[in-house]
């Protein structure tokens, strides 16, 4: 080899080069080793600890996601039936009206603002198909 072999170096071209890190404009992204988390999860992986190596922006730079490398991502976690119980108590406390009601909704209720469904709220009343009828309560301690 060469002398001259021994200077090249590899330059990222999106490196802004004050040890940042590089800046991807929306659709300059087409790299195919780097993902979003978003993307990740599509592909049924998780960033695994890694750190983020480049950003992808858009809208001017007024949003932006995170890239990971794909190769260093790792497989995600399995849904066990206890977080899949502690997820759907979670979303039926956002889904089910605390009004007289009592409905479970398919969507969730705007509860901070108006403390209830818009039925309870307002009157306004709901689709049947929007909601899942409330069941009767099991009263017995036994």
């Amino acid at each position: 080899m060469d002398g001259q072999d021994q200077d090249l170096v590899d330059i990222d071209p999106y490196d802004p080069g004050d040890g940042s890190l590089p800046v991807l404009r929306w659709k300059q992204a087409g790299r195919k080793e780097l993902a979003t988390r978003r993307q990740l999860r599509d592909m049924g992986l998780r960033p695994g600890g890694q750190e983020p190596v480049a950003r992808i922006e858009c809208r001017g730079g007024k949003r932006f996601a995170w890239l990971y490398r794909i190769d260093l991502a790792k497989p995600k976690f399995a849904m066990t039936l206890a977080k899949e119980a502690a997820l759907d108590k979670a979303m039926a406390a956002r889904q089910t009206c605390p009004g007289p009601c009592g409905r479970r909704y398919f969507h969730c209720l705007p509860l901070k603002t108006l403390g209830s469904c818009l039925e309870c709220y307002d009157g306004t009343p709901a689709d049947s198909a929007s909601y899942i009828a409330p069941s009767a309560k099991h009263l017995l301690a036994a």
